[in-house]
């Protein structure tokens, strides 16, 4: 291995709990002439992955682990957060795993795959888009931005095209037979919160009748 693969490893192994900008590099590379041309030569050599044009992680070649996939979908493209089934996944109100990292953003929908795996955004508008939304340590030292399991529910209500909830009745059936999730789960909800954000919501009257339904639990 070059001596300059094996410095630059060390060079960005303080930057490496989050994706690698094409400005990081930069501040990594300014000893260089050619900081794209040794971009490139990186990337070749496994030491970077590009996710898109300008935004990195590090390569298998530099034994330094990936950032976490939850923090990688808050850069790919932001603003944004994740949600739906994977963070209903990760707050472990539905038993699937999830091999794709779903995320909310205020910009236009879109999907990426990319060598570490894909990543889909659904839009949803201001005001509603920033309730519900935590910043939840998801490994050590990295924190991303995630929606709370109230806001992981509302929003997969609310950009699910086919679902449109007329009763409290069918609320409760979407949520256990469709989602799968446990009713005592259920019961742990924070209607006040989703109430409150009613006002300003997509589907307003399904997401009421979930809120009516949560509190006949």
């Amino acid at each position: 291995m070059k001596i300059w693969q094996l410095d630059f490893s060390q060079r960005i192994k303080n930057h490496s709990s989050a994706p690698l900008t094409r400005s990081n590099l930069s501040e990594v590379l300014k000893d260089y002439l050619r900081p794209n041309d040794k971009i490139s030569a990186l990337l070749k050599s496994g030491h970077l992955i590009s996710l898109r044009r300008g935004l990195y992680v590090p390569g298998p070649a530099t034994d330094l682990p990936l950032p976490a996939s939850f923090l990688i979908a808050n850069h790919l493209r932001g603003p944004s957060y994740v949600s739906l089934e994977t963070a209903l996944s990760f707050w472990g109100l539905i038993p699937e795993r999830t091999f794709e990292v779903s995320s909310v953003t205020v910009r236009t929908s879109k999907k990426f795959t990319t060598p570490i795996g894909r990543f889909s955004y659904k839009q949803l508008s201001l005001p509603y888009y920033a309730f519900g939304i935590r910043r939840v340590e998801v490994a050590d030292r990295q924190f991303a931005l995630l929606a709370s399991p109230e806001k992981a529910i509302c929003d997969k209500i609310a950009l699910t095209a086919k679902v449109n909830l007329r009763s409290a009745k069918q609320a409760r059936s979407f949520l256990t037979e469709d989602l799968r999730i446990d009713p005592y789960a259920l019961k742990t909800l924070d209607t006040e919160a989703m109430s409150i954000w009613l006002e300003d919501a997509p589907k307003k009257c399904s997401l009421n009748m979930l809120i009516e339904a949560l509190k006949a639990l």
